[in-house]
């Protein structure tokens, strides 16, 4: 077999907010045998901008935590990151992130939420971090 499915990938795009036109090196790509791969994990977080750009996050706790505490399940070190910034809890439809009342707040595909429940390949932004989500049931 030629095609098989664990060797096909998902090609994320650079993030250019200076539009400098980056290369196809620049993009992030994902195997679609990462985001099913772990039999405990229930999806996958991927950075897709800044010094992280490629960075994966396996979703294997009911709860994640995310924010600038290095206590947090995914830390991310930068100011424009509150301690504590939002959580990520699985629930029966699949993960909701919820903002743990953030400064900056958080985003999802660049709209303002208090509360959303994640979908497949949404956008998290969390203050200058982007990461796209996937979801390891959907894949």
């Amino acid at each position: 077999m030629i095609d098989h499915p664990s060797e096909r990938t998902i090609v994320l795009a650079k993030v250019d907010p200076l539009q400098d036109a980056p290369g196809d090196q620049d993009n992030v790509q994902v195997l679609l045998s990462e985001i099913r791969g772990s039999k405990n994990a229930h999806g996958l977080l991927v950075m897709r901008s800044g010094d992280r750009s490629g960075e994966r996050f396996s979703l294997m706790l009911d709860r994640v935590e995310i924010g600038r505490n290095p206590e947090c399940t995914v830390c991310l070190d930068d100011v424009t990151v509150s301690r504590r910034h939002a959580e990520l809890r699985l629930g029966s439809d699949g993960y909701v992130m919820t903002d743990m009342g953030s400064l900056n707040g958080t985003y999802v595909n660049q709209e303002r939420v208090d509360e959303i429940l994640l979908q497949n390949g949404d956008e998290l932004q969390v203050g200058k971090y982007r990461m796209v989500f996937f979801d390891g049931a959907s894949s």
